[in-house]
């Protein structure tokens, strides 16, 4: 037996078959000729997720691999031939990844299943290496059996990429298969100024042959043709032009061949290197050890930088802190000393600060959460002062788009994002990967500079050292997507998620730059790759447009109830700080909000939970981590209500007896329905302004009081006194409820009896139904269904009806059933008098589903709510955290189409009629169709969808366990998903946003103190410029307000001062600094976001 090893390495542009006329000799080749793939008829279990099914080796895709689930030196495959063959060679392509094979063993059978060999096969041991190995004699095999026997490295996930059995051929003269490539290698050496170039021969024979290779006037050079692949490296001198070059193939029989290809000259080409560790706050380990090694990350970095802070400029090791988190803990737990070893190293560059606190699922923030995201930024840069200008996010593909505005309200204008390498990311790294673009937000004013570098985040997991295959292949790359640049840059994020600081590219950078003059290697910051492309090429980058709708917030749904409290946590809180604002602003406490915001931060970060959750659901590790990514959600809950209770506490006055002041933190005039605790409602169901008129009121069944307070004036409060007396009735208007029927003077809603959900929805006065029912389903209809089959859809046909309240003021029904995954749905409609919208409130009591396999179609489940419109020339427009965009038209290439995250709401806009959606609980949205149907792990960027055309139709994607890995396997208990259906003649984004925003911050009752409520604190003209957000100044010397071009106009906005009048205005940022002084109008961008401090 003979085994010949060859490291496969990539072959550039020019590969010739030798096809001319051989010299007949007397010699003698023998062909290996490839067989057709064997069956396969048993081998060790894949790795899960359907990626690397042991198919993969027989395929002839080099791309596809096999591994085993971890089972190292038991991994084995068993394959049979249709009938006997003549073996003669047997060839195995490793794995590109670490997960390495050694040795191995081949046992060969013949038809009655008799041993006729065993061949110990000792491999290359290299990620894609080669291994060829020609039989002793070619032997009559009816089966093999091939297991490995030792592994290259410590990863057991080990199989191969190809696996190919070659049968002895009848000899031949000339060896007229052979093929071979000579590659110059895009390296160009100091000093004698030399390129290196490889020659690969791909010899299918299985004699030795001698043989002498010549690229004229260059080298001579003898060595021996062994069967299979073999690579010769070589030196050829560096040209200034393309050069036309010679080599010649010489077999001492006589034969020869001479071939020529185009000598390219070294293009230029400087590569920034940044440091950094992934933060996954949980998965590899609990999220209480990464916190310990995260902030132990950056201990080495500091000392790391120091050790090479000699070193020659360029290999000296910087530390990019890739999520200002770990910078926190750092700061928060380490003693004096070493928070001013810290401030040292980020003044003198020697650690690299960026903006975004967590690497986060943007998707799904509230408005104020997402610039919460870059506030520490700012507060670090002052502290500093050095600026931090970059945000990098790791792992997460897909953000939306008002995460531009928000960056740049940070003073942030570089995002380096790294998505997840291969799963679930649909075609970002095709569109986008070493191709940056001037990101424009939806404001049209805002833009960040995007560049997503070679392999993403995960280069040093794939490559784990640096080498010159690493550089090779990284400028092939390059080449291959012809990249315009001579500036480029990579992360090196150590080996694996929440990896060590890895030194050891230092030593590599100051030898490779100091034997080669290209490529040259910079360790550097992010920031400083950024500011290097946009000083050499900034007016040659292009610009984009639209939001990138994100991949990975379909996760949220794995735990829907969590991700429900989450989102109003974070209403909660926004509405806390404007109580403060409003009531006690010397009060505020900063710090106790800072704490609360970071639990909600926290929660929407990308890691749900361990490795195993899907695969190991009971596992301790899935069990501890979910526990406490649990938790987050549960402090953000206690801490938002614990400072809203605070806030409405901090009030002056004495109490006044059966009255309440219904407070408005909004900026706009509001007349609303309100409930009264029974706390706060024993003296009656009467109801009396502030002038002692009644106004109409209703005792619910809960025992609240509901009455409709008018007018409540913007930033103020109104107060009305409850006496003794029966409730008053609307003067003008109604509600009732009726068999399955439900109707105000402005609505008529007909529910259908089996299915719980409403069939017919008619503004008052026309027979429109803005329901479409030629899509057989209604609005807010429970579809379930498990796999990725919709046409295997289940819906609710048991239901019970009852009337829930019947009026005059509120009325509902409700439906309930044993709806397919539930214990109980309980489905209410409510409708109050004179309101033009009316609100579903679904309650579940989530069925555990209980599956032997979570990764198998059966084991996996999808909740849905249909929403089918009908609005006569109606657009579907969806509101997210910040901005608006028509899902058919406002997208950026490689955005997530299969479903989308919404801020509050969407809105079908006709010319005479349109209905505006608001979702208070659930984010995910799938329009046109039941799209969110990918399962597990999904690597082909074709598996997504391509295109969304219009629709009326939308989907809430309430919960899911589509996913693979990280997040949750299976949800039970009680849930709630609250929708509002609003109908109107005519509708604009303001308007749609106005009303959703009101259902987030909703008019507050609070027990009366003090004198009658003043007036509002100030007013915002025009009416589309929204508030966004109201809060003290985290120094207490001023209010911070936040303004919003809700219509996506351009806007010169005022304020009117009431019961607040500053000292001073001036425009601001996230860092609440003063900035220019704003003597008249506030220029307020469509979409956009500008924020004000008001000097108290």
């Amino acid at each position: 037996m003979r085994s010949n090893h060859f490291s496969i390495l990539p072959v550039a542009a020019i590969s010739v078959l030798l096809s001319a006329t051989w010299l007949v000799t007397a010699a003698s080749y023998t062909p290996l000729e490839p067989l057709p793939a064997p069956r396969l008829k048993s081998f060790s279990p894949p790795y899960p997720g359907g990626a690397h099914n042991a198919e993969n080796l027989l395929d002839g895709i080099e791309k596809t691999e096999y591994s085993s689930d971890a089972k190292g030196t038991n991994t084995f495959l068993e394959f049979e031939f249709p009938a006997p063959v003549r073996l003669g060679a047997f060839r195995h392509r490793d794995r590109n990844d670490p997960a390495t094979v050694a040795a191995s063993e081949l046992s060969l059978f013949d038809e009655k299943g008799q041993l006729l060999q065993t061949l110990p096969i000792t491999h290359v041991n290299k990620r894609a290496g080669e291994t060829m190995v020609t039989l002793p004699a070619p032997l009559s095999v009816k089966s093999a059996r091939w297991r490995i026997t030792r592994l290259g490295s410590q990863y057991s996930t080990v199989g191969g990429a190809e696996i190919t059995f070659y049968a002895a051929g009848k000899p031949e003269n000339n060896p007229s298969r052979l093929a071979m490539s000579l590659q110059p290698l895009p390296f160009l050496k100091r000093g004698a100024r030399t390129q290196p170039a490889r020659l690969q021969v791909d010899f299918p024979y299985l004699e030795n042959v001698p043989v002498t290779l010549e690229v004229r006037g260059v080298t001579n050079l003898a060595f021996t043709l062994r069967p299979g692949r073999q690579v010769l490296e070589l030196a050829l001198p560096a040209v200034q032009n393309e050069t036309k070059l010679a080599f010649e193939l010489r077999f001492k029989d006589g034969v020869s061949r001479s071939q020529s290809f185009q000598h390219q000259p070294v293009k230029p080409l400087t590569v920034y290197v940044m440091p950094h560790s992934h933060t996954d706050i949980g998965y590899t380990a609990l999220q209480t050890e990464i916190e310990k090694k995260q902030v132990q990350n950056l201990i080495d970095g500091i000392a790391h930088a120091k050790r090479t802070a000699n070193y020659p400029e360029g290999s000296r090791f910087v530390w990019n802190v890739e999520v200002l988190w770990a910078a926190d803990l750092y700061l928060r737990r380490l003693n004096e000393a070493q928070r001013q070893e810290f401030l040292a190293a980020v003044k003198n560059g020697q650690v690299a600060l960026c903006g975004m606190y967590l690497n986060e699922l943007t998707g799904v923030c509230r408005p104020e959460e997402l610039l919460r995201l870059f506030r520490f930024a700012t507060e670090l840069s002052a502290k500093t002062g050095v600026p931090i200008d970059t945000a990098m996010i790791s792992d997460v593909p897909g953000y939306t788009w008002g995460i531009v505005p928000a960056m740049n309200h940070a003073g942030i204008k570089y995002f380096s994002t790294a998505p997840n390498y291969f799963d679930r990311i649909g075609d970002i790294l095709v569109q986008w990967e070493n191709k940056p673009f001037y990101w424009i937000g939806p404001d049209g004013r805002s833009k960040v500079l995007v560049w997503i570098p070679f392999w993403g985040y995960a280069l040093s997991h794939r490559y784990h050292q640096m080498t010159p295959r690493l550089v090779e292949e990284f400028c092939e790359g390059l080449a291959q997507r012809k990249y315009p640049y001579e500036i480029a840059y990579v992360r090196w994020s150590g080996h694996g998620d929440n990896a060590v600081p890895d030194p050891s590219i230092c030593e590599f950078i100051r030898d490779w730059n100091a034997e080669y003059e290209w490529p040259r290697f910079i360790i550097s910051s992010a920031s400083a790759a950024f500011r290097a492309l946009e000083a050499r090429y900034g007016p040659q980058i292009p610009e984009a447009r639209g939001e990138w709708s994100p991949y990975w917030e379909d996760g949220v749904g794995s735990s829907a109830a969590e991700t429900a409290w989450n989102r109003a946590s974070a209403d909660r809180l926004a509405q806390a700080e404007s109580l403060f604002a409003l009531f006690a602003p010397g009060a505020y406490p900063a710090a106790e909000f800072v704490n609360a915001w970071n639990y909600v931060l926290l929660y929407s970060e990308h890691t749900w939970g361990a490795w195993c959750s899907v695969s190991q659901p009971e596992h301790p590790e899935t069990l501890g981590q979910w526990a406490i990514k649990q938790n987050y959600a549960l402090q953000a809950d206690r801490r938002s209500r614990n400072l809203f209770t605070e806030a409405l506490a901090a009030r002056t006055g004495a109490p006044v007896p059966d009255a309440v002041d219904v407070v408005n933190t909004l900026s706009w005039h509001r007349t609303e329905l309100v409930r009264v605790p029974p706390e706060l409602s024993r003296a009656g169901d009467r109801v009396l302004d502030d002038r002692g008129q009644p106004v109409p009121s209703q005792r619910l069944k809960d025992g609240t009081l509901a009455f409709l307070a008018g007018d409540v004036p913007p930033l103020g409060a109104r107060r009305y006194r409850i006496v003794a007396g029966a409730a008053t009735p609307p003067e003008k208007a109604f509600a009732r409820a009726g068999q399955q029927l439900l109707e105000n003077n402005r609505l008529r809603l007909r529910l259908d009896a089996r299915r719980g959900c409403i069939v017919e929805f008619n503004p008052a006065g026309t027979p429109l139904n803005l329901v479409n029912t030629a899509s057989g389903q209604g609005l807010n209809e429970y579809i379930y269904f498990n796999g990725s089959d919709t046409n295997r859809l289940q819906r609710i046909t048991n239901v019970t009806w009852r009337v829930g309240e019947n009026g005059p003021l509120v009325a509902s029904l409700i439906a309930e059933s044993r709806a397919p995954g539930c214990r109980l749905l309980r489905q209410e409609y409510i409708l109050a008098a004179d309101a033009d919208y009316v609100e579903c409130r679904n309650f579940m009591d989530k069925e555990r589903l209980l599956a032997r396999s979570y990764h198998a179609p059966e084991g996996k489940e999808s909740v849905n709510f249909a929403f089918p419109f009908a609005v006569p020339q109606g657009e579907l427009r969806l509101g997210l955290p910040i901005g608006v965009i028509r899902p058919h038209a406002d997208l950026l290439p490689s955005a997530c189409k299969n479903w989308f995250s919404v801020g509050r709401w969407a809105a079908v806009n006709g010319p005479q009629h349109a209905i505006t959606w608001v979702t208070l609980d659930a984010p995910l949205v799938q329009v046109g169709g039941l799209t969110a149907n990918l399962l597990n792990s999904q690597a082909d960027p074709k598996a997504w969808r391509q295109s969304v055309e219009p629709t009326q139709t939308i989907y809430s994607w309430a919960m899911n366990n589509h996913w693979g890995t990280n997040y949750r396997a299976y949800q039970d208990g009680a849930a709630w998903f609250r929708f509002l259906l609003r109908a109107q003649s005519q509708n604009h984004d303001a308007e749609a946003d106005r009303f959703a925003v009101s259902t987030g911050f909703p008019l507050i009752p609070v027990a009366a103190q003090g004198p009658a409520p003043a007036a509002s604190l100030f007013q915002i003209e025009p009416g589309d410029v929204h508030l966004l957000s109201l809060k003290p100044s985290d120094d207490g010397k001023a209010l911070i307000a936040r303004l919003y071009g809700a219509s996506g106009n351009a806007r010169q906005a005022s304020l009117r001062w009431g019961a607040f009048r500053p000292s001073a205005v001036s425009l601001s940022d996230t860092s609440e600094a003063p900035g220019t002084p704003v003597r008249d109008t506030i220029p307020v961008p469509g979409y956009g976001v500008v924020t004000l401090r008001l000097e108290r």
